[in-house]
């Protein structure tokens, strides 16, 4: 694997220098956070724990990837970095597994997950009596209206 650095910037106030590098990995597929770390304390000549991979890019079907990588002067200049961030960069062996938060949801019994929902009938009927209320019966008819021919009006017999 070859590297090159593509952009290079010194933060003083943070006492890093932040790097973006291209990573060719040819046959091979996109490396492991580990191995760029490994590359990059190489070129910059510092150990592992002062370099800290930000993101690794690598496009579909591509043989090179494009590296965020930050490099810390001293050891005591990486306190600022996040822990998610110190946790990806550890081997897979390592890290600290996300812990759900058991405490906030009480456990369900499963007697009552057992049991079949109960249906609410009370609300149905009171709805139907309602709308028949409203509506006409069906048996009434309304009155019809007499037709009249249209044409001649009617004659008046006397």
């Amino acid at each position: 694997m070859s590297m090159e650095i593509v952009e290079e910037k010194t933060n003083p106030l943070l006492h890093r220098r932040e790097a973006k590098m291209v990573v060719h990995h040819e046959g091979s597929g996109t490396p492991d956070r580990l191995t760029v770390r490994k590359i990059a304390s190489e070129h910059y000549k510092t150990g592992m724990d002062q370099v800290y991979v930000r993101s690794i890019a690598t496009r579909t079907g591509g043989s090179s990837a494009l590296c965020v990588v930050e490099v810390y002067e001293d050891t005591k200049s990486t306190g600022i970095v996040p822990d998610y961030i110190k946790n990806r960069n550890l081997p897979k062996d390592q890290r600290v597994a996300k812990t759900k938060k058991t405490e906030e949801k009480p456990a369900t019994p499963a007697p009552a997950a057992a049991k079949p929902p109960e249906k609410k009938t009370e609300a149905k009927p009171a709805e139907k009596k309602e709308e028949t209320k409203a509506a006409p019966p069906k048996d009434v008819k309304p009155p019809a209206k007499e037709a009249k021919p249209a044409g001649k009006p009617e004659a008046k017999k006397e």
